[in-house]
């Protein structure tokens, strides 16, 4: 079955860390981007980092450059977020995606995602 799961979404204090895992399944990552996404309380579901397949590179959307990292590690199937300085503005379900694209570049735009995650909630607050 073909599927995105995401884990390691929790409660943390600003200025805390979290690191978000999204298992691939079905598919070999290897050949394909994945990115992040994130949505809050009442807003537009926004892009956050993503991977590409080849010679993987990466982006990160301007609020999280700095504090978040975004790796890959093909052989476990599984792409990583690694969220450092946790702000409140960082609270929201965090999905990954995927296109099914072999790009260069990844995308960060909603749009043509066809393979997402259910989800896992992220909450920053003392």
């Amino acid at each position: 079955q073909v599927q995105l799961v995401e884990s390691g979404g929790g409660l943390v204090q600003p200025g805390g860390s979290l690191k978000l895992s999204c298992e691939v399944a079905g598919l070999t990552l290897r050949y394909y981007s994945i990115a992040w996404f994130r949505q809050a309380p009442g807003k537009e579901r926004e892009g956050v980092s993503c991977t590409s397949s080849s010679d993987d590179s990466t982006r990160y959307a301007d609020s999280v450059k700095g504090r978040f990292t975004i790796s890959r590690d093909n052989a476990k199937s599984t792409v990583y977020l690694q969220m450092n300085s946790l702000k409140p503005e960082d609270t929201a379900v965090y999905y990954c995606a995927t296109d099914r694209v072999v790009r260069t570049i990844c995308s960060l735009n909603t749009r043509g995602m066809n393979l997402w995650g259910k989800g896992t909630p992220v909450t920053v607050s003392s």
